[in-house]
């Protein structure tokens, strides 16, 4: 079961993977989704089936040798087998309705997501199906199960009340979608990429956090409830139609510089970063800006270079630029060098301050 599962994330992962870079190349949601769409059909083999026959047969030998009354029993003990068997042979063919359903309709699916949402949600049915038949099997007068069980979830429902409402939190995740397995979200004060989503809780691989001040991992697993995103805001770095994010440099000069040839010498070099993609995404930005009522926006489709004056004796020359946030902290360390050699090779138009403190 555990490198069943570990496959299937892994090959969740792939697939939205597939879906963001098919939105980096196109701004037309059409051509993304025939593009994410395109990978090899692969026939899931049949020999998933080979143990669900073999329990079935089992089942099905103990059924007739009950049936023929060939067992030295009571009457009231072979009742109660026959019954419980029954039970048995139930929950085994709901079993296999949902391999099947999972192996040859849900597999198929190109939607990394999709996929996803309906395992949790048909492995939830599942359980829930093989509960009421583990009910029926156990509770001849259905009055009694039903009054124990209104007792039983009414003493439930006050000592798991945290429980709840993570699993009401998992319903809106699956319905609302603030985030998705593969995103990278923050929330309260924890910032990861997401691994898992369970009926309880989420698993995040945790970025900068305690130990780092970078976008690098930290090596740290954490678990937090679901419930938490009913109760507080949700940042998600990870959208598929637009996976990114606008990122700055700053750069302390004097106020002796030249500021025109400190700006074009920070935008050419971040033009010749991310220039040509940066527009391409801007278009898509700017279509999906036009569908809200904030389409009033003026967003450059180019890097942009912007002058602050320090609360100190400086002025902050800031160039601003549109990254994947996967990508932000190489593309940062790539930019800061290559700004910091182009103005320091021009000692006489470009003057730092002059001080410790900068």
């Amino acid at each position: 079961m555990g490198s069943e599962s570990g496959t299937a994330r892994e090959e969740q992962t792939a697939a939205l993977k597939q879906l963001e870079k098919a939105a980096e190349k196109s701004a037309d949601l059409a051509t993304i989704d025939r593009e994410a769409s395109r990978q090899p059909e692969r026939l899931p083999s049949p020999a998933w089936i080979i143990p669900y026959v073999f329990a079935g047969l089992a089942i099905g030998a103990v059924l007739l040798l009950l049936e023929w009354n060939v067992l030295p029993i009571s009457q009231t003990t072979l009742a109660r087998l026959h019954r419980y068997v029954l039970g048995a042979f139930a929950v085994a063919g709901v079993l296999t309705v949902s391999k099947g359903i999972e192996v040859y309709a849900i597999s198929r699916l190109h939607n990394a997501v999709a996929r996803y949402n309906l395992q949790r949600v048909l492995r939830l049915l599942v359980v829930a199906v093989c509960a009421l038949i583990l009910i029926s099997v156990l509770f001849v007068n259905w009055y009694a199960a039903v009054v124990s069980l209104g007792l039983i979830s009414l003493v439930l429902g006050f000592a798991l009340q945290t429980p709840i409402s993570s699993f009401i939190g998992w319903v809106y995740i699956l319905l609302r979608a603030p985030f998705r397995v593969g995103d990278r979200i923050e929330i309260s004060d924890l910032r990861g990429d997401v691994i898992d989503v369970s009926y309880l809780d989420t698993t995040v691989w945790e970025i900068g956090g305690r130990h780092l001040s970078t976008d690098h991992p930290s090596g740290r697993l954490i678990k937090f409830p679901n419930s938490n995103v009913l109760s507080g805001a949700v940042i998600n770095y990870s959208w598929p139609l637009f996976p990114y994010i606008w990122n700055e440099i700053k750069v302390n000069v004097a106020y002796e510089s030249d500021l025109e040839f400190v700006s074009s010498t920070m935008k050419r070099l971040a033009e010749e970063e991310v220039g040509e993609m940066m527009m391409e995404k801007v278009k898509v930005f700017r279509e999906l800006l036009a569908k809200t009522p904030i389409d009033h926006l003026d967003v450059s489709e180019k890097p942009a270079v912007v002058f602050r004056v320090s609360d100190n004796t400086w002025i902050e020359a800031i160039v601003q630029y549109l990254v994947h946030p996967k990508e932000a902290g190489r593309v940062r360390t790539r930019l800061t060098r290559k700004i910091l050699e182009a103005l320091n090779a021009s000692p006489d138009r470009v003057l730092f301050p002059k001080s410790n403190n900068r």
